[in-house]
């Protein structure tokens, strides 16, 4: 067993946020950790040892410069360094805040920060991963964002209305009723992330607007930020159509969980063939997400592996 000593663990910041996350760390790291006194002491096979003090004399470097650091960022910064060892650590930090009217919303994960930001700097991002990473959460965080700065007029959100087992002709009511549970995950995000009466004026008023993706055919889409969501469930052409409708100043983002596609023919879900086309044009990012940025119940995480392990062994039988 080796031991930090530093007083830095038990006298500043560092170590309530450190006792928080000493169960994950060790998951993560694959070693034990106990912190007695001043000391973090730190048991397991030798070369983990040496990457968990690495990575804890990084974090100790990052408080020490003036960071606050989170939860969150202890496991951005041990992504970071898994990937590569010399990472200059603050270039991703701090993790910028977006402050809306309700909450105040911050990436969780390094995915969910490069997520975030390539909606920033560019027009059209894919965020492609399991339920419950963020990726359509975040981009609704994104979106009214950018219409508080005024940086577009109106926020258009979309999804195919395509779900297992259930068709719109046998749903009860009219359109709108029988469109309306297609689009709930849409009116959750939105307002989970907004005080409920601003947003209804704002569906009232036309300047965010809710409807399945059939509705967007023949519109020319100017100063909007357009989410297409659950996005593997579409078509060659309806993914060109919802692509194309993008006018000037105009931001989209499309979300997509591919291990879950409705389709008859999954093979031919739009969102793959757009991501294949597309991936050599300049200003397009995919952003792909993996069990690690799931922030739901700690069982997701491990169902999500589970489903993967079966569906990588029933592939290759």
């Amino acid at each position: 067993m080796e031991k930090i000593e530093h007083p830095y663990f038990r006298k500043n910041s560092f170590s309530g946020v450190l006792d928080k996350n000493l169960k994950k760390l060790e998951k993560r790291l694959g070693i034990s950790l106990s912190v007695r006194g001043d000391s973090l002491l730190i048991d397991g096979d030798q070369e983990k040892i040496e990457f968990a003090k690495h990575f804890f004399n990084k974090m100790r470097e990052l408080e020490e410069k003036g960071y606050a650091l989170k939860e969150e960022d202890f496991h951005i910064v041990l992504d970071l360094l898994k990937e590569d060892r010399d990472h200059r650590l603050e270039d991703f930090f701090p993790a910028e805040a977006l402050n809306l009217s309700r909450k105040s919303v911050t990436p969780k994960s390094l995915n969910q920060q490069e997520y975030i930001q390539a909606i920033k700097n560019l027009d059209l991002v894919f965020g492609i991963g399991p339920a419950g990473t963020g990726k359509t959460y975040l981009a609704m965080a994104m979106a009214l964002s950018f219409l508080q700065n005024k940086t577009v007029n109106r926020i258009i959100l979309t999804r195919p209305a395509v779900e297992a087992g259930e068709k719109l002709g046998f749903l009860p009511g009219d359109m709108y009723q029988k469109i309306n549970p297609y689009l709930r995950p849409l009116y959750d995000a939105l307002f989970d992330l907004a005080e409920s009466e601003q947003a209804n004026k704002l569906i009232e008023k036309g300047v965010i607007e809710i409807a399945p993706l059939a509705f967007m055919r023949g519109r020319t889409l100017s100063s909007s930020f357009i989410i297409l969501d659950e996005a593997q469930n579409t078509t060659k052409e309806q993914m060109k159509m919802i692509l194309t409708r993008a006018g000037v100043d105009s931001k989209m983002v499309v979300t997509a969980d591919i291990t879950q596609i409705d389709l008859p023919q999954p093979h031919k879900s739009g969102v793959l063939h757009a991501m294949r086309i597309l991936s050599s044009i300049n200003g397009i990012a995919t952003i792909h997400f993996n069990e690690r940025d799931v922030f739901r119940h700690p069982l997701v995480q491990k169902i999500i592996k589970a489903y993967q392990k079966a569906e990588t062994k029933s592939g290759k039988k």
